[in-house]
């Protein structure tokens, strides 16, 4: 039987040294960090009370999934080390099993590295107000949940728990890391993106937009990190369900912010306290994800 829902950790014998909005970090040494995904989730970029069971476990297991599947494209964090060299506490162990990795320490670029692959979201928005997508000119007539002629990048700032993420341009990415990294970040994302796609269509999931992040490592090279291609960082749709001028059900969070965007909240903290039922749901679409992808 799997531990109940896990909101925060407190490990004994390392020194946690961030806490994001669902993953708590732990130093293992100078060049290493135990990287926990908890059941936290969070709702424009607000860390709800209420944690979705065995969401983080999911979140792992088809992060390390997809690091296993695109290393040919691009290097990533993961160090195929074992928990137990640096926890040794059973019932700790028992917790983190399934939801923590041991990870390079990397310098984490300060930009959240997304790709648009369908015209949904605030990308929608932008395209009815200017046709564009973050400045990006696309063509006339597209409706809601269109699919792009091509998969365009749109990056944005990483924002802290209770901040929100801003897009930006190219352009502004590369004024803070270089034109050459940023120009490796924005192919790498694509390359990424088209390959996740394919594998994902042929699994009856669209993957109608995702975000990545990169960090460099002591060489100075650009590398995979944090997740990848989860429920939490993109927008997961069935393929058997999806019609251009309509917002299409999914298998991640968007039922969350369906149900959030019915009540009468500012979107700020604290978040609202979720129904037992809006739990429930959350935590079968997480799974059928996994199960979609990983069968």
């Amino acid at each position: 039987m799997k531990p109940e829902a896990v909101f925060e950790t407190d490990l004994k014998g390392l020194r946690r040294i961030h806490r994001g909005k669902v993953r708590d970090i732990y130093e293992v040494d100078d060049r290493h960090m135990l990287m926990v995904a908890t059941d936290r989730l969070s709702a424009f970029d607000v860390v709800l009370p209420d944690p979705i069971p065995g969401k983080g476990r999911v979140l792992t297991q088809i992060s390390n999934f997809w690091f296993g599947r695109t290393g040919h494209l691009c290097p990533n964090h993961l160090t195929g080390r074992a928990l137990d060299t640096c926890v040794r506490d059973a019932g700790e162990l028992a917790m983190l099993e399934g939801r923590a990795v041991i990870v390079r320490r990397l310098r984490a670029l300060p930009v959240e590295a997304v790709v648009r692959g369908y015209l949904i979201g605030s990308g929608w928005k932008d395209y009815q107000r200017d046709g564009a997508v973050c400045g990006i000119p696309l063509p006339a007539g597209l409706q809601m949940a269109s699919r792009l002629p091509e998969p365009v990048f749109t990056p944005a700032t990483k924002a802290e728990a209770g901040a929100h993420d801003e897009n930006v341009s190219f352009a502004e990415v590369a004024a803070v890391v270089g034109e050459t990294i940023a120009g490796q970040v924005r192919d790498l994302s694509l390359a990424l993106y088209s390959f996740a796609a394919a594998y994902a269509l042929e699994r009856g999931i669209i993957i109608a937009d995702t975000k990545f992040e990169f960090g460099l490592d002591e060489a100075g090279r650009v590398v995979l990190m944090d997740e990848v291609l989860t429920p939490d960082s993109s927008r997961f749709w069935p393929v058997d369900t999806w019609r251009p001028g309509t917002s299409p059900p999914s298998f991640d969070k968007q039922f969350v912010r369906d149900y959030l965007e019915t009540l009468d909240w500012d979107k700020r903290a604290p978040g609202p306290r979720l129904p037992p039922e809006v739990i429930r749901r959350t935590a079968e679409k997480y799974a059928e994800a996994l199960r979609r992808l990983t069968a």
